[in-house]
């Protein structure tokens, strides 16, 4: 079978013929166009929704969100492994910085009321929901030398991607290089750093369906890789699809209490609001 297809594709006008035979498939870990779905939030119009795709086991995805988005990601069977880079959309250079994330929050463990923060002080998104509980600011991504040692193969090509080139993959498309792939933090796998400084993972699996949202503090980029936890311990290749919605949303008021929860928060924010004011 394989070989008739070779030989199918190796004249172009079949080739032809079977990419358009292809019209109208439809796999799980695909973008939909236009964007739907049964599950959104009450009020949210079907214009206002931005993006619905379902990121493949091993794969990546990126997005262009504006200013008070929305972004749910969903671990639809409990294997899931989001690692997320955020960038400033307006001007790239400005990108997640993990280790302001943990110490200008005074806290290691990302939960509901968190904030991912950036390198020059400000918001990129904050976490409005959180469902698991399990996420992880110090391990980053797999590359390409850990997937071989770990798994025979961690090429872009092979059957084991690593996260860091799924990044840049993801990165690319906006015009962004290899020295614009930082650390990231990775949702529904989580770390615990023990007293004697050993991470321990915590990489389930975990019952399906929990859920993250993220709320768009200023105008981004997100890159997804969907691969699996860098410390998780099973020595197969493990992870299962993630599903990422989006949508327009009112951007952050002067009362909301996540802006107002920590003296600390409440000046990133204000940084974003005096950077959109300029």
């Amino acid at each position: 079978m394989t070989n008739i297809l070779a030989n199918t594709l190796a004249n172009p006008m079949a080739a032809r013929d079977h990419a358009r035979a292809m019209a109208g498939t439809v796999v799980e870990a695909m973008p939909i166009l236009p964007p739907h779905a049964d599950d959104l939030p009450t009020g949210v119009a079907p214009q206002d929704h931005l993006w619905e795709e379902t990121i493949a086991p091993g794969g990546y995805a990126t997005r262009h969100l504006p200013r008070g988005a929305r972004l749910r990601l969903i671990d639809t069977q409990g294997d899931a492994c989001a690692s997320l880079m955020i960038f400033n959309a307006q001007m790239p250079s400005e990108r997640l910085n993990v280790a302001d994330t943990v110490k200008v929050q005074w806290n290691a463990y990302l939960g509901a009321g968190k904030l991912l923060l950036s390198d020059m002080g400000r918001v990129l998104m904050s976490i409005e929901g959180d469902e698991a509980g399990t996420h992880d600011c110090f391990a980053g991504t797999s590359n390409a030398a850990s997937n071989a040692a770990k798994y025979g193969d961690g090429t872009n090509s092979g059957p084991h991607p690593n996260g860091r080139d799924r990044f840049l993959l993801g990165a690319a498309k906006h015009g962004l290089g290899r020295r614009d792939v930082h650390p990231c933090v990775n949702l529904f796998k989580g770390t615990h750093i023990e007293e004697d400084g050993t991470i321990t993972p915590i990489t389930g699996p975990f019952a399906p369906g929990r859920s993250v949202v993220l709320r768009a503090e200023m105008e981004v980029i997100v890159v997804i890789a969907n691969c699996p936890h860098v410390l998780d311990p099973r020595p197969d290749y493990t992870v299962t699809p993630l599903r990422a919605s989006a949508w327009r949303g009112p951007i952050t008021q002067s009362d909301d209490p996540i802006r107002n929860a920590t003296p600390e928060g409440l000046r990133a924010f204000e940084n974003v609001e005096d950077y959109v004011r300029r």
